[in-house]
Order: C-alpha cells, then structure tokens, then sequence
C-alpha cells in the first residue's frame, strides 16, 4: 500500500492527475486533455456549469486538500492563492492529486 500522500506530491510528467470525491471516496483521472469537469460528467456526477471557460464561476468547487492549477478569470490573485476553490471546467492540479467536496 502506497502511503505517500498524493495531494502533496508534484502532478505527473504527462499532465494526469487524480481528482478524488470527498464524499463518496471515488477517484478519478484526469488526463492532460481532459477537463475536470469532462472527467466528473463522464463518470456520471451533475455538476453544475455554464460557460466552461473559467469566466462565470457557476462550477465553482471546494478544494478539500492539493493545489489548483488556477486557469479561471474568475477568482482573485489573492483567492487563487488560497487554494481552496477550483473551476472545474478549465483549471488543473499542480499535484498529483485533487481532493474535492463533492
């Protein structure tokens, strides 16, 4: 069993990335191109979304543990620095591993 903590570990070589659901403990992959939100609707979760270009914020999602990898025009420099949201439909994981509250 791997213990390494993944949402502290730097993203892969080839862009993929875990994205894991707090709430059912489902983990997911995200390759380099795949969006977030592509990757959650493919595996069935209705997540909300309008512009899909990190303009509107309706796919606002909270980070539980891991880094964004802010590519939105919607939040901060200061919000993105916190770390504790992500637009699903355009940003990406700097780390190995996204935890997400859904």
């Amino acid at each position: 069993m791997n213990t390494l903590d993944l949402s502290q570990t730097p993203i892969a070589a080839d862009g993929t990335f875990e994205v894991q659901l707090q709430k059912s403990g489902q983990i997911l992959q995200v390759t380099k191109d795949q969006s977030i939100l592509k990757v959650l609707q493919d595996a069935g979760h209705d997540v909300p979304f309008s512009c899909s270009e990190g303009i509107c914020g309706t796919c606002l999602t909270k980070v539980v543990a891991g880094t964004p990898d802010h590519w939105d025009m919607y939040l901060t420099p200061e919000e993105q620095e916190k770390g504790d949201c992500i637009m699903v439909c355009c940003s990406r994981s700097q780390t190995a591993r996204l935890v997400l509250d859904l």
